[in-house]
């Protein structure tokens, strides 16, 4: 943690973070009613945002230590459980006459949702951030400062892997089965954890340093 952080003061960095930390969290759910296509793998959406969180947190921990990393992640239920509950509020109040019925239907499909996949989502998302943060952080405990695309690509991939297992099991075990969906999510999550999360992990740690001023150590 450095001086900036330990005197109270919030540093650029920490500060810019954290509301695009924010902002992700709330719109990883809405993205993820859209499955892509990535060659031979399929996806849904939501997982480029919830990516995202995870660089944010690794670039978070690697910046300012693995407290305000946690805390971060922490206050990440904020936004979360209030987007959720704003979303409920909204589909229970009676639509104008005049909207579109075809994009009241859209609308209800995409910001609807069963009480399972919200509960999933809200297990996953806690679950594997924390537990990306304390990987990343644990790695770099052993490995030294140096290392940092292993350490992100490794926390990334167990993270996305139980993110994977704990949404889809507790959304939609009994209701289907699960099994080639599961595999087929965590094979694409995994590749996309290992390709895509290192070089963003480095890009968003040069960017804190230079908000920063360049003051803020890598640990």
């Amino acid at each position: 943690m450095d001086s900036d952080t330990r005197s109270g003061a919030i540093p650029l960095s920490l500060f810019a973070f954290a509301i695009f930390y924010g902002g992700m969290v709330c719109i990883a759910g809405v993205l993820g009613n859209k499955q892509v296509a990535l060659g031979p793998l399929a996806v849904e959406s939501g997982i480029f945002a919830f990516l995202l969180l995870v660089v944010t947190s690794s670039a978070v921990a690697e910046l300012h230590g693995r407290a305000v990393a946690n805390r971060l992640v922490l206050i990440g239920f904020v936004p979360l459980l209030a987007s959720l509950v704003l979303s409920l509020f909204v589909l229970q109040l009676p639509a104008s006459p005049q909207m579109d019925p075809a994009r009241l239907s859209a609308f209800e499909t995409v910001m609807g949702g069963t009480p399972r996949i919200w509960i999933g989502g809200i297990l996953a998302y806690g679950i594997s951030t924390f537990l990306n943060v304390t990987i990343f952080s644990r790695l770099k405990a052993r490995e030294g400062a140096g290392m940092l695309w292993f350490r992100s690509a490794v926390a990334s991939v167990l993270s996305q892997i139980v993110d994977t297992c704990i949404f889809i099991t507790v959304a939609f075990y009994g209701v289907f089965p699960i099994g080639e969906l599961l595999l087929g999510q965590m094979l694409a999550k995994v590749v996309l954890s290992a390709v895509l999360v290192p070089p963003f992990v480095y890009g968003f740690v040069a960017l804190g340093r230079r908000l920063d001023g360049g003051s803020t150590n890598l640990r």
